[in-house]
């Protein structure tokens, strides 16, 4: 069992489902897809002058009658077919799958003791992510739940304020009601005054406010079991996400130590995942390092993960979604370096899916049933790139990379080395030279079969003249003595 320390949780060792999934889909989905107007609506629809705030006042009216108490009423989620959307994100490649628990709004998508604002009590009138959980346990994948509540009580001071100016100046938001003061959160310490500056934090240093959160995620891990939480941070409660400051961990470490013990108990064996977004090691070796809309620019010697969207986070339907080909690039820069990829699926409101993230999801089946055995299951070789394309590593930041004919990224699974064309077209000869004197017995194409090659001075150029398999990534598997 594991003590709530550093000593203690820096012995985790990451499971091997999770190392041998490689992609997982989220539902990043709750209230704030109501106005299908994109991320952040419940703290923007307080901020005058955002676009978020005159949709807002245009379709809903003033935040100080119409707030966003008022925008969880609307969520009904009434098309919603979990079994039905687990066996689209099964066939498109997931292995395992991850629902959003509690997003900065602070609702819950589950039956919860503690917020009267939760998906059971109100709005749809259904345990979301029981439903979720059920439809995974159908395909055999894996469970994991996101919570995003440690930001809440700072990110959502806009809704203490006020207009500045205009008709309605100086007319507090719905946010002062002391009737609703257990879900806008009394946290009027992080509001800043006439002429101060934004008190502007991520994780609130209010000691009340850490409690509930421990309390919360407790009440998770006992009435879901996740194999997968997520904190949408650094470990709580550091602003840092450094050792500087050690005591601001130790609810963290507490409700990390009870993930893993809780999955201990059940499984004679610890089986969970937990991922935060410090990159200090002292910190993320308590458990999976997360990396939102960016990636490593190695291989890591321990598995990570990367997280990105189709689009925005939450759906807005004037959207612009990644090209499927743009969504297997990342995915297999992510593997080569010992990752594993988490892609958030968007859903309107009532709980369906767009027309584009329909084809997204055929097309990515597609790719999948071609390719898909150079994915799961395997490790990073020796070397994770070859040519002098790269991603940008920056955080998010995601611009599609024009590769190269001579760009590659490798993995590798029992006697067969995986060697992905990043640049999709067709070609006469591939040419790998980061063999070196590694011995090839035989060299297939996926999704097409053997291909001839030759070996000398540790270059291996391959004959894959012809239509490639795929429109996208193109894999050669390569068997080595």
């Amino acid at each position: 069992m594991f003590e709530p320390s550093f000593e203690s949780l820096r012995k985790y060792e990451c499971p091997e489902w999770f190392r041998n999934a490689k992609f997982g889909i989220w539902s990043h989905w709750g209230p704030q897809s109501v106005p299908m107007c994109g991320d952040w609506y419940a703290r923007n629809m307080y901020i005058q002058g955002t676009d978020q705030y005159e949709y807002h006042l245009r379709t809903y009216g003033h935040p100080s009658k119409f707030g966003y108490k008022d925008i969880c009423a609307l969520w009904k989620a009434e098309n919603f077919d979990p079994e039905g959307l687990m066996e689209r994100y099964y066939k498109a490649g997931a292995r395992f799958f991850v629902a959003q628990a509690c997003h900065h709004d602070h609702f819950f998508n589950f039956k919860s003791q503690y917020n009267r604002f939760n998906s059971v009590n109100m709005g749809p009138h259904k345990d979301i992510c029981g439903l979720w959980q059920k439809a995974a346990q159908k395909y055999n994948l894996p469970f994991g739940m996101t919570e995003h509540l440690g930001a809440s009580f700072a990110w959502w001071r806009s809704n203490k304020g006020h207009d500045t100016y205009g008709p309605y100046k100086g007319v507090p938001y719905d946010g002062n009601d002391p009737a609703y003061r257990d879900f806008y959160h009394d946290n009027y310490e992080h509001v800043a005054g006439d002429g101060e500056e934004d008190k502007w934090t991520w994780l609130t240093p209010n000691p009340k406010f850490r409690e509930y959160w421990l309390k919360v995620m407790k009440e998770i891990v006992d009435n879901y079991h996740p194999d997968l939480l997520y904190s949408d941070s650094f470990l709580p409660f550091s602003e840092t996400g450094d050792i500087t400051t050690p005591d601001d961990y130790k609810l963290g470490l507490e409700a990390v130590a009870y993930l893993y013990n809780d999955n201990i108990r059940r499984n004679g064996f610890n089986n969970a995942v937990y991922t935060q977004k410090s990159r200090d090691k002292d910190i993320y070796t308590v458990g999976v390092l997360d990396i939102e809309r960016s990636q490593l620019d190695k291989p890591s010697p321990v598995p990570w993960q990367s997280e990105t969207c189709i689009g925005g986070w939450f759906y807005d339907k004037k959207a612009h979604y990644k090209t499927p080909g743009h969504i297997i690039d990342i995915l297999v820069d992510t593997v080569s370096k010992n990752g594993t990829m988490l892609l958030n699926i968007l859903q309107r409101p009532d709980g369906t899916i767009d027309e584009q993230a329909s084809w997204i999801l055929d097309e990515l089946e597609k790719w999948f049933n071609l390719c898909g055995e150079a994915i799961y299951d395997t490790r990073p070789w020796k070397v994770a790139c070859e040519g002098h394309s790269f991603v940008k590593i920056e955080g998010f930041t995601e611009e599609k990379v024009d590769w190269d004919d001579d760009d590659f990224r490798f993995t590798q699974k029992g006697d067969y080395l995986y060697a992905f064309a990043m640049k999709a077209r067709d070609r006469k000869n591939t040419v790998l030279k980061s063999l070196g004197d590694v011995k090839v017995e035989s060299v297939e194409l996926l999704g097409r079969g053997p291909v001839g090659f030759t070996q000398y001075d540790g270059v291996l150029v391959c004959d894959v003249k012809g239509d490639l398999p795929s429109e996208y990534v193109n894999v050669l598997k390569i068997r080595i003595k």
